[in-house]
């Protein structure tokens, strides 16, 4: 079985003299100039091994350790250094079934009480409790909690689901395991770190994937995923705790759409993509990732430039001709439009966008290879220099980190 971060690990945090990186910016994306790109290292399962599994059972770890919630959650504090470890021991939870698979509803900060460690300033600890306390209550009183196993487990069987030559089967871990099964892959939340630095406070979730072999038991592939936002304390308890309940969503998100890139979507296409001069929306002082639209059914066009170095171009495995195109576009709560498989550079949107709003929205290149689709980066300001392709957001406030440096389009407002 895959390994599990245990609920003891306790995040010490440092006395708060260093800050967060600043993070006052406007609400569009900017790009800042940059050295020309470098090739990256692959961040994805080699074509060999995906080639080498077909039939796949995906399995959630329906255990309370796959859900650690750690940091400072004291109300008293001792000095700097001389707080004891007092451990901590996870709660036993809400058990359910959602078809036939069994769900835990773990409620850990209500009986983790982790470390003390004290000597940190700089916050208020009435700002500290009310965070702990919503957050508390939220994963006590979620019906439906996005952050476990078995629902990145889910995202991520609906993820490969789209692969070709791929048969993934969501399963649970008491049901027999079929007979015919090439591999199967094991995924677990490791754990939810909240991190605190004077009135900042960052959340990191983390999951992790490990792909094994039926035949032999070896592991074909693991990889762990994490996402994390950040905000002031304040930000993060306005508006019944708004911030965390979209934090929440974007994580799942996330660490379901990683996984499956990572596995047997992803390849290291050397591309730039670029927002392009659309008839419909004008730019915001001459920002190309930022426009503004009268209309509600804008067209958005964009701009790519293949590397002639780029492995897959140069030896003549894909041209332009055979990239086309996955549009998608967000409010800062959710997914709200998205469109496949457009063969040309722009896209007229084919339902209404909400006036008086701004969105964010990206595209990314998708290509025909002898195993299937691949699929290179979303679309990103910087080339997703400043937020790790969206795992690591700047100010939650502004936007999730998931669609941070994507483009912004703000819908004017109709005239009455």
């Amino acid at each position: 079985m895959s390994s599990i971060a245990t609920i003891g690990r306790t995040i010490i945090l440092a006395a708060g003299a260093a800050a967060f990186s600043a993070w006052a910016i406007s609400n569009p994306p900017g790009e800042e100039p940059k050295a020309a790109l470098q090739p990256a290292e692959p961040r994805h399962m080699p074509e060999e091994a995906r080639n080498s599994v077909r039939k796949i059972v995906v399995l959630p770890m329906p255990s309370p350790a796959g859900q650690a919630v750690t940091g400072d959650y004291q109300k008293e504090t001792l000095g700097l250094g001389a707080g004891a470890a007092k451990g901590s021991q996870i709660g036993k939870g809400v058990q359910t079934e959602v078809g036939g698979i069994p769900v835990g509803y773990p409620v850990p900060i209500l009986s983790l009480p982790g470390a003390i460690i004290g000597g940190i300033s700089g916050y208020s600890k009435r700002e500290m409790q009310e965070f702990r306390d919503g957050l508390t209550r939220d994963l006590a009183e979620a019906a439906s909690q996005p952050l476990t196993n078995d629902a990145i487990a889910s995202d991520v069987f609906w993820g490969l689901r789209n692969v070709p030559n791929v048969e993934p089967r969501l399963m649970a871990p008491t049901t027999a395991i079929p007979e015919d099964t090439d591999a199967i892959l094991y995924i677990s939340l490791s754990d939810i770190t909240i991190n605190v630095q004077g009135k900042e406070a960052a959340i990191i979730t983390s999951a992790n994937a490990t792909l094994r072999r039926v035949s032999d038991g070896s592991d074909i592939y693991k990889t762990d995923v994490e996402y994390q936002d950040r905000d002031t304390l304040s930000n993060w308890n306005d508006d019944d705790h708004a911030l965390w309940h979209d934090y929440v969503n974007f994580a799942k998100h996330y660490l379901g759409r990683e996984i499956s890139a990572e596995l047997f979507q992803r390849t290291e296409l050397q591309q730039e993509i670029r927002p392009a001069k659309s008839p419909t929306i004008k730019k915001v002082k001459k920002n190309d990732w930022a426009g503004i639209s009268k209309t509600s059914t804008p067209t958005l066009a964009w701009e790519p430039v293949l590397r002639d170095d780029d492995p897959l171009t140069s030896a003549g495995v894909i041209s332009k001709a055979d990239i086309a195109y996955d549009v998608e576009i967000y409010d800062m709560d959710r997914l709200v439009y998205s469109a496949n498989g457009i063969p040309t550079t722009s896209h007229a949107v084919l339902e209404e966008l909400e006036p008086c709003k701004t969105y964010r929205w990206s595209v990314r290149p998708s290509f025909q290879l002898a195993n299937g689709t691949r699929y290179g980066e979303w679309m990103r300001a910087n080339a997703g220099e400043k937020t790790g392709n969206g795992k690591s957001g700047i100010a939650a406030s502004v936007a999730p980190a998931y669609i941070y440096d994507f483009a912004s389009l703000e819908i004017k407002c109709r005239r009455r």
